[in-house]
């Protein structure tokens, strides 16, 4: 697999969200499915785009596929790292 550090954002300042970046929610926990809610908001690692993530994905339990129309990226977090799922 391959792999890339994570960058956190201490404060939520959308123009600094690059590829990789994530926010944790200051309410995190309080949106979405009470079994498995929101947890931050993650930059997809290849593209940029934004994205919600669960409680389950913020703890590498599932994975995460890029939300955006010409990106396929999926991948899973580990700590301060990005592995991204290998092609079949």
């Amino acid at each position: 697999m391959m792999s890339a550090e994570l960058q956190w954002l201490e404060e939520w300042i959308p123009e600094q969200m690059e590829p990789g970046t994530l926010f944790v929610l200051e309410n995190a926990g309080t949106m979405g499915d009470a079994r498995n809610p929101y947890w931050a908001v993650l930059a997809c690692p290849r593209c940029g785009s934004l994205g919600l993530i669960t409680r389950g994905q913020f703890g590498g339990l599932e994975s995460i596929i890029c939300g955006s129309n010409h990106c396929s990226a999926e991948y899973f977090l580990y700590g301060d790292e990005i592995e991204y799922r290998k092609p079949h």
